[in-house]
């Protein structure tokens, strides 16, 4: 069994734009550093044993500080690159919506088929890190690991772990500078939920845990903790 913590980095300026990021390498905005502290504090006291990171600087930032506050290892893991989504990255998502209506149409309604131009599809992109999250659970046998994945690949991985569809690709593009924990077998979670560095909302800190038991609801076996230092 192992319990995995969803970890969504910290937003950067395409973000607080709500322009598609996509797989583009940008660093975290000041308000992305004030979420990357928050989350690590409110990370620090659970078990977490090692934490994976996707390959861009705000996914590693973001690793990097949660790791100093658990006081564990981590590591880049390049499978973790977010969704690519072609042409479209760098764009505003209300211009797509308005200029490009029949293609936003097609995403809508089959999300996992639909392929930006020059992009990867859901499909892919999910295929791509489901293979990785068996691997990590073949790996860690009753541990806590983190991994800090950008969105909407975080979404990705979190509603395939419990088993729910992604309905708004969009959406969770906004889902910046948070944590959840998911029980997969009840398909509950524990939310601690990022600010939009534009919106002044209020944000409780989430403290205790749930328990996570991915690797029975993807069937498969643990093994051993992995060395740091070394790209997956």
């Amino acid at each position: 069994m192992c319990n995995i913590v969803v970890v969504r980095p910290g937003s950067t300026a395409f973000d607080e734009q709500e322009r598609i990021k996509g797989c583009l390498d940008m660093p975290l905005s000041a308000a992305g550093l004030e979420q990357v502290c928050r989350i690590a504090g409110e990370m620090a006291t659970l078990p977490i044993s090692v934490v994976y990171s996707g390959p861009c600087e705000s996914a590693k930032c973001t690793a990097r500080e949660i790791a100093d506050q658990t006081k564990v290892k981590w590591k880049v893991c390049e499978c973790f690159r977010n969704l690519d989504h072609g042409l479209w990255q760098g764009k505003l998502i209300d211009d797509l919506k308005r200029q490009q209506p029949r293609l936003f149409k097609q995403l809508q309604e089959n999300p996992r088929a639909f392929c930006p131009p020059g992009g990867e599809t859901v499909g892919e992109a999910e295929a791509r890190v489901e293979k990785m999250i068996n691997k990590l659970c073949k790996k860690h046998a009753n541990e806590t690991i983190a991994v800090v994945i950008p969105e909407p690949l975080a979404s990705l991985v979190a509603h395939k772990l419990k088993a729910t569809d992604l309905q708004d690709v969009w959406k969770t593009e906004q889902d910046n500078g948070s944590w959840e924990m998911i029980d997969s077998d009840s398909h509950d979670s524990l939310l601690s939920v990022g600010l939009r560095p534009s919106r002044a909302t209020t944000v409780t800190a989430v403290s205790s845990t749930v328990r996570v038991d991915f690797a029975s609801s993807l069937g498969h076996s643990p093994s051993q903790d992995p060395s740091i230092s070394r790209r997956l």
